[in-house]
C-alpha cells in the first residue's frame, strides 16, 4: 500500500543562485535522519508534478513521457514514521510505494564498487529508466532522451538538498546487475545513477 507524504516545502530560505554556488558533492555524512518534510521536498523537486491540470513535472521530459522512476532506499531511522525498506515514488498521488523490505543501502553502496560512504547517508535516492516509455515515439534517440532526464532529475535533488541544509552526493558508477537485484527492479528498469543525501560531516 503506498504511503502518502505530506505536503512539500514550496518557499525555501535559499535562492536559486545560492544554491547553485553552494553545491558540492558530499562524500561524508554525519548519523541521523531527515525529516518527513525535507523527504517530501527531494521527492517532489525531483519528479513532483507541478501544474494543477496535465502530468507536469518538476523535470522536464522528452514528449512528457516521463521514462523517468524515482526510488527511495531508507533505513529504519532514516525517516520518521516510515520503514526500513526500497520504494518507488509516485509523483500522481506524491506518495511512496514500498517494493523491497529491508534497508538496502549498504548492499547498493557495495554494489557501487564498495563506496561504503554512501551508506552512511540518511537516504539513497536511485534514478531509473524504463525505455518503453519513450523509445516507441522517438526510436533509438528516446534513450539518450531518458539520460538527459536522469540528469534533470538529479540536478534538482542535489540543488534542494542545498536548500533544505542537507548534503548530496552522486554516483554513476556501479555494477547494473547487482543494483537491480538489491533494488528489487523489474526487468526492463535500468538504473543511471545513485543520489545519497542526508547530514554533511566534516570535510575531509
Amino acid at each position: 500500500m503506498a504511503i502518502k507524504l505530506g505536503k512539500p516545502i514550496l518557499k525555501g530560505k535559499v535562492s536559486v543562485e545560492e544554491a547553485v554556488k553552494a553545491r558540492r558533492t558530499v562524500r561524508n555524512f554525519e548519523p541521523g535522519g531527515i525529516k518527513p518534510e525535507q523527504l517530501s521536498t527531494l521527492c517532489w523537486a525531483g519528479q513532483g508534478i507541478t501544474a494543477k491540470r496535465g502530468p507536469y513535472r518538476a523535470a522536464p521530459s522528452a514528449g512528457a513521457l516521463y521514462p523517468i522512476f524515482l526510488y527511495v532506499a531508507l533505513g529504519p531511522d532514516s525517516v520518521a514514521g516510515l520503514d526500513a525498506a526500497i520504494y518507488v515514488y509516485q509523483p500522481q498521488d506524491h506518495a511512496l510505494d514500498p517494493v523491497k523490505k529491508g534497508d538496502v543501502r549498504g548492499p547498493l553502496a557495495s554494489a557501487s564498487l564498495e563506496q561504503t560512504w554512501m551508506s552512511r547517508a540518511a537516504v539513497m535516492f536511485l534514478v531509473a529508466a524504463d525505455y518503453r516509455r519513450i523509445t516507441p515515439k522517438y526510436g533509438r534517440r528516446g534513450i539518450p532522451y531518458a539520460h538527459y532526464e536522469a540528469g534533470l532529475v538529479a540536478e534538482n535533488i542535489l540543488l534542494e538538498s542545498v536548500a533544505l541544509g542537507l548534503g548530496a552526493g552522486i554516483v554513476g558508477a556501479f555494477q547494473d546487475e547487482r543494483v537491480i537485484k538489491e533494488a528489487g527492479l523489474g526487468a526492463d528498469m535500468e538504473p543511471m545513477l545513485l543520489l545519497p543525501v542526508g547530514h554533511k560531516g566534516k570535510e575531509r
